[in-house]
């Protein structure tokens, strides 16, 4: 087996280019691969026959867990049936129609249509062309310029990597672009005014983000882009008041919201969007990941009748609109969006997260918020974050030549569970599949905190840090 496994990385080195990964470590064998093999409920199996507990879901869109054998079969007996064709110039299939009536049912009031992609990144840069057309048939040409926040994410495209707001996914690929903006993230925690109540800071936020909107120009700023929840950028949920605040900007200088749901969508927050939970009232939104729980690739922008009613009437002015995927709607997805959904009805995953995700965050409360190494235990629903602080009276950073997130991270593989380090900062992140239970919680955390205590002590003993 080790034999197998070594040869097949071997390959793998030679041959794969890896996502969000240092490229020479990794060719060169200092950096360690791992070979999937299989998958169970919120459990992944390696070549070597490590069972890993999976605290990342993925990357947040196992929703339903794996090894969902219903889903295989869905998406086999559509490829029975039809395994491809085009949705262009009205073309459609019956799977297509049902997924995307339930969507729009699913949705806050006041969604039209849904526009499939494959990936978030893909439906992002779907939402930037949209809106750029939506005011070129307003007769506002100049009203184009894109707000996003410091630490968002949504995506790692030209356009969408533009509107994430992480250095790593700028630096080197002349990013971003100059009609996308930056505004002050909602991360209370690192706040720099530290007198500042939740509501005092919300309002912070929204001054900010007048105070961009007016120096770039109103007529010439057309959407905001966030998540409901900051979810790579440190899983950092908006501080109270937040929204409400942030809308009554948009709405003063008539800006688009795109509501991001990439992560939160379909359930993650105990509701069935972010947006829902949060009442952000979006005009678009973006969709992905939990639409399939990742067993097929799919994703999705959901267009609100405002913007819809002026997509029609630039039809009616320019003939049919200039975007289209080969495979925007492919039957086989939309086969595994239907059966993920019916899993996520029939079992009650919404409300399952909702109920063990608010037992998660009291459970991380309760063993970590006296840790001497964690400075923030942060999360709402399913999503949660350990922020490790050098000093928890004035949340100092760590040196980050010490890596202690991803020190941490490692430490927590070898107990068996998956958490990941986050990319901005010693976060350490969790957002398990929608059918964890409360047994789950408890053995994820006892986990965590076995890993967190260890790399407390290799630091405190080779004097790299000393609890303060």
């Amino acid at each position: 087996m080790r034999e197998k496994t070594i040869q097949m990385l071997d390959i793998d080195r030679q041959r794969v280019f890896h996502a969000s990964t240092h490229l020479k470590q990794y060719a060169c064998g200092e950096l360690p691969g791992r070979i999937i093999t299989g998958a169970s409920g919120i459990r992944i199996t390696d070549s070597e026959g490590a069972e890993l507990i999976d605290g990342f879901a993925g990357l947040y869109c196992v929703n339903i867990g794996y090894g969902r054998l219903e889903m295989a079969e869905a998406i086999y007996e559509q490829a029975k049936q039809l395994a491809y064709y085009h949705t262009y110039v009205g073309h459609t299939n019956e799977a297509l129609v049902k997924l995307s009536d339930r969507i729009i049912k699913m949705a806050p009031e006041g969604m039209s249509r849904v526009y499939y992609g494959m990936s978030g990144s893909d439906a992002n840069e779907t939402q930037l062309k949209l809106v750029w057309y939506y005011n070129n048939v307003r007769g506002r040409p100049e009203k184009k310029k894109i707000i996003s926040r410091d630490r968002g994410y949504h995506g790692s495209s030209i356009a969408s990597g533009s509107m994430t707001g992480l250095p790593l996914f700028h630096a080197h690929f002349d990013l971003p672009l100059d009609r996308i903006k930056h505004t002050l993230a909602p991360y209370y925690y690192r706040r720099e005014d530290e007198s500042l109540s939740e509501l005092d800071f919300s309002q912070y936020c929204a001054d900010q983000l007048e105070t961009l909107i007016l120096a770039e120009g109103p007529d010439t700023v057309a959407a905001m882009i966030a998540e409901p929840v900051l979810g790579t950028g440190g899983i950092v949920p908006p501080p109270q008041g937040y929204w409400p605040a942030i809308r009554k900007v948009l709405d003063k200088y008539d800006v688009l919201l795109i509501a991001d749901e990439v992560v939160c969508g379909f359930g993650r927050l105990g509701a069935n969007f972010g947006s829902i939970h949060y009442d952000m009232k979006p005009d678009l939104m973006t969709i992905a990941k939990g639409l399939t729980s990742a067993y097929q690739p799919l994703s999705g922008v959901i267009v609100g009748e405002r913007v819809w009613h002026v997509l029609e009437n630039g039809t009616e002015q320019w003939g049919a609109i200039g975007h289209g995927y080969t495979y925007s709607g492919h039957p086989m997805g939309a086969a595994a969006a239907n059966c993920n959904l019916d899993i996520i009805e029939r079992e009650g995953l919404v409300s399952n997260a909702a109920e063990v995700g608010a037992y998660l965050q009291q459970r991380m409360a309760d063993t970590f918020t006296d840790h001497p190494l964690v400075g923030d235990s942060r999360g709402v629903g399913m999503l949660h974050a350990l922020e490790f602080s050098a000093n928890k009276r004035n949340s100092e950073h760590f040196d980050p030549n010490l890596k202690v997130g991803p020190q941490i991270a490692a430490a927590c593989l070898e107990q068996g569970l998956i958490a990941r380090a986050m990319p901005h900062g010693d976060i350490l992140g969790f957002a398990p599949p929608l059918i964890t239970t409360r047994a789950d919680i408890d053995m994820m955390i006892d986990k965590a905190h076995q890993a967190i205590n260890k790399v407390m002590d290799r630091l405190v003993t080779s004097n790299q840090w000393q609890p303060k």
